[in-house]
Parts: structure tokens; sequence; C-alpha cells
């Protein structure tokens, strides 16, 4: 079970090789994995909460803007979540990884894109637009975790056009 929690966290030497001090600091400040995996579903549920939120302030006046700004933090939030399971600074190498650094940065982008449509511009058609464009930059995202999965969705949607 430690030898998994080390390959999680992307601590993968032994324990008995580590000396010095920074070695020590960094075993002294890591959260134990009971806890990072009370953090993680903690941050996870508060970020569908704001997601759920933006859904019901759809009901409201300038509802589309509220949608769109809880919605996007909504995702900041969840993906962030992750960062309890890894570890920020291994999240981030996974995320800027080689395959799937464009889908990281349209999602940054997205996100940018729909606060600034609904906080500066206060274009609520806009913030739409960037909201459905910022779910499909999450889904390239997310399933770029899953092997030989964007293969199977090009792979559909090209026979669906085709």
């Amino acid at each position: 079970m430690d030898k998994l929690r080390r390959a999680l966290s992307g601590n993968d030497a032994q324990p008995e090789e580590e000396s010095g001090i920074m070695p020590q600091l960094m075993e002294s400040t890591t959260l134990s994995w009971s806890t990072r995996l009370k953090g993680f579903i903690v941050c996870f549920l508060i970020g569908i909460l704001c997601s759920i939120l933006g859904s019901f302030s759809l009901f409201f006046s300038r509802g589309l803007v509220l949608f769109a700004v809880f919605y996007t933090l909504g995702n900041i939030i969840t993906l962030a979540s992750t960062c309890f399971l890894m570890g920020p600074v291994n999240q981030i190498k996974k995320m800027f990884a080689p395959t799937r650094v464009i889908a990281t940065i349209m999602v940054i982008v997205m996100f940018g894109l729909t606060l600034f449509a609904a906080i500066w511009w206060k274009k609520a058609g806009l913030a739409l637009l960037f909201v459905i464009l910022q779910s499909l930059a999450m889904t390239w995202y997310s399933i770029s975790y899953i092997p030989y999965a964007r293969d199977a969705v090009k792979k559909t949607v090209s026979a669906c056009i085709a």
C-alpha cells in the first residue's frame, strides 16, 4: 500500500535512500493518504456545488452571466481537487505532458475567455459560447487520461461524419 501511495504522489524513492534536510522537510509537510482523500472529496464536492449553483442562477436576472462564472469556478475547483491525490507539482507535470499540453492550454484559455466574457465584457451569449467550448475542452482533456480514448473518439466522429 505504501508503494502505491508513493507512486501516486510521485515519490518513488525508498525512505531509507533519502538523507539530508530537504527530503526530511518534504516528508514532514506531506499530507497523509486519508487527509489527501478527504481534501479531494471536499474540493470535488465544492466544485460540483458551484456548478449546481450556476444552474440555479439561470432562473434569475443576469443568470447566464452568473451561470458562466459559477460553472467555470466549479470546473477550476474540481480540476484543482486532483492536486490532493497526486500533489500539485506532479499534477502540473501530468497536465503539461506532451500528450495533453494542447488540451491543457485550451482548457485554461476557455476558463479565461468564459470569465472575461461574463465579468468584464458582460456578454451573455458570448459567455454561453465559451461555456460550451469549455465543456468540450474539459472533455477532451479528461479523456486524455484514458488510454486510447482519444483515438476512439476521433474514429467515432469521423465515422459519423463520413
